[in-house]
């Protein structure tokens, strides 16, 4: 018999019944039933129950272990009684009647609660994640990712990808957040960068000959998290391909997503292929570049029918070269006046100046703003919003680019809020025909999306157009208002390369020196290639429906980019900062607070 175990806490079931067996795990919780203790003993693959009668000599070692203490019992499999079975188990059918018993590792008092999924301190889930993991949710979405990735790789290698793995040591560039430098002990005042993600290898790959690539790649960001943003960190399903058009890209990545999201979870997952929405319908209609489409509520442009009325609020805006933006939701006209109010403070909570409404009512217009407008301009904006009687139109009056935003923000928390989103399907859509560039807070030109993709009319784009006219084969994914992945048809002429760059305010010089690899292999013979790189944690996020993407990586950061598990950042010994020729200057902010806490 095997030294901890015959079975594992999953596995035994009626026809087991008679047989001795030896299990090992953890206690996950002890019921004292008039002497006789019934144990539930769980390990990865789950629970069985253990009985453990007074009459045997270990009996009394129970008192000296807590639940969560690891322990390993050899019994018999024996029928539970009708009225014990458990059908919530597969395991529920039997129990095993304990001859032996050993401790092969007692538990202190916890800090917190596993056998239940119970709210508890983030702080404290993360200081005790090897606790936290044995708790179920959490456990089995960690058993989820697993699976999703591992059938990731399969799709992928049937498509007729290669997995090759890219360094995790590189150079710096300039891709858009901060990197996390390593300084370099050999080369004195010198630094290796992680990887923002694979970007320039995998074209370098696609120029080497190679013509489908894959790997699950981590990715390393100095950026601050969010709900959907792992701060640190993270991994991309990241694929290229060359000899490939943008259509390719999406036929190959609509196939796999398609599969993974079917095969697991009990969602509804819209047909391939998936909508395509041009990025200015969906900022115009949407508000955003990664809209929810479960929600039904579109933006309309209603500043015209403002122009010339006397409300002077929303005429000022649009004489001042802003907008007056619509949102028509049907049959919430009889809400509440305190929804109507919350709603308002919502606004202004993320940057509107408040937020206008008509309420049709019993034929009639309900609204502050009513007495302003004619029964011409009422008629307009019924006809617009397509609203009737019940309906209500909500207005969004700023500068476009801010009154897109609120909009956005208001489109959804009034889906939110109207119970419009169904959480039972999963929809997707490719936002594409991205500009090439756009303005910055400062009025330069500046690349709008990705530095290496390939304008849609190449050459003579770069060459003929007005920079912010030009539209490059750049392309997202989105499923259910998140982004998974931005990808593109990539620039393969060196030539077109600089000149795109030039543009952005770059000379050749800067091209050559941070981006010298691909400037050189575009030289000899590069084929046009594409691609783009899925977030695997996201996708996960969203297979588990858990809204905060801590809950579906093992041993993540906090908001703080801390390891609080392993201490990390941490201070590290005088030698090894003197072996890498650096000198530790701390602001004086901070200097002050360390000294202050040694005193």
């Amino acid at each position: 018999m095997h030294r901890y175990r015959t079975h594992n806490c999953g596995q035994l079931r009626k026809e087991d019944v008679h047989q001795i067996v030896k299990l090992s795990g953890w206690v996950h919780s002890v019921r004292d039933h008039g002497g006789i203790i019934f144990i539930d003993l769980r390990d990865h693959y789950g629970l069985t129950q253990i009985v453990v009668d007074p009459m045997q000599p270990f009996y009394k070692g129970v008192e000296h272990w807590r639940v969560e203490s690891t322990i390993c019992f050899t019994g018999q499999v024996v029928d539970r009684i009708p009225d014990a079975i458990n059908p919530k188990l597969p395991t529920g059918d039997i129990e095993v009647v304990a001859r032996e018993m050993e401790t092969l590792g007692e538990s202190q008092v916890l800090p917190f609660q596993v056998s239940k999924d119970e709210e508890c301190n983030e702080t404290l889930r993360l200081e005790y994640r090897f606790l936290d993991l044995r708790r179920e949710t959490l456990h089995d979405n960690i058993v989820l990712r697993s699976k999703v990735i591992s059938r990731m790789r399969e799709l992928m290698t049937g498509e007729g990808f290669m997995e090759i793995q890219t360094p995790i040591l590189t150079s710096s560039s300039p891709e858009g957040a901060r990197d996390y430098l390593v300084p370099s002990r050999i080369h004195p005042g010198k630094f290796y960068a992680l990887p923002q993600a694979p970007q320039q290898f995998k074209q370098l790959l696609m120029t080497s000959g190679f013509d489908r690539y894959f790997q699950i790649a981590p990715c390393f960001r100095d950026e601050d998290a969010r709900a959907d943003r792992s701060p640190g960190e993270f991994y991309q399903l990241d694929m290229e391909m060359a000899f490939a058009t943008q259509e390719d890209v999406f036929e190959v990545n609509e196939k796999v997503l398609h599969k993974i999201f079917t095969e697991f979870s009990d969602k509804k997952v819209d047909d391939i292929p998936f909508k395509r929405i041009p990025y200015l319908e969906a900022m115009d209609k949407y508000g955003s570049d990664k809209p929810d489409l479960r929600n039904p509520l579109i933006i309309q442009d209603a500043s015209e029918l403002f122009r010339n009325c006397d409300f002077k609020a929303f005429a000022g805006v649009v004489a001042s070269g802003g907008v007056v933006k619509t949102i028509a939701a049907k049959g919430c006209a009889e809400k509440s006046r305190k929804f109507f109010d919350d709603m308002i403070k919502f606004a202004q909570s993320v940057g509107s100046k408040g937020l206008g409404y008509l309420r049709w009512i019993d034929g009639e217009v309900q609204s502050p703003i009513a007495k302003f407008l004619s029964e011409e301009t009422m008629n307009q904006l019924k006809e617009l919003g397509g609203v009737g009687d019940g309906d209500v139109m909500f207005f969004i009056a700023d500068k476009e680019k801010e009154a897109s935003l609120i909009g956005a923000c208001v489109r959804d928390e009034l889906g939110q809020r109207l119970e419009l989103i169904d959480p039972d399907v999963f929809k997707f859509c490719w936002i594409v025909d991205f500009p090439m560039y756009e303005l910055d807070d400062e009025g330069k030109v500046e690349f709008s999306h990705n530095p290496f993709s390939m304008p849609q009319g190449g050459m003579k784009d770069i060459d003929e157009k007005d920079p912010l006219d030009i539209l490059a084969y750049q392309y997202d994914i989105v499923c259910n208002g998140t982004e998974l992945s931005s990808g593109a048809v990539r620039n393969h002429s060196s030539e077109l390369m600089i000149k795109a760059f030039n543009i952005a305010g770059y000379d050749q010089s800067v091209v050559e020196e941070k981006f010298p690899a691909l400037h050189r292999a575009f030289q000899y013979g590069a084929p046009p290639h594409a691609g783009i790189a899925p977030g695997v944690d996201r996708i996960i996020m969203l297979l588990a429906n858990e809204p905060n993407i801590r809950e579906v990586i093992a041993f993540p950061m906090n908001q703080k980019a801390q390891d609080l598990l392993m201490g990390a950042p941490g201070e590290v010994e005088f030698n090894q900062v003197r072996d890498l020729h650096l000198q530790i200057k701390l602001p004086k902010k901070v200097e002050k607070e360390a000294e202050a806490s040694e005193e």
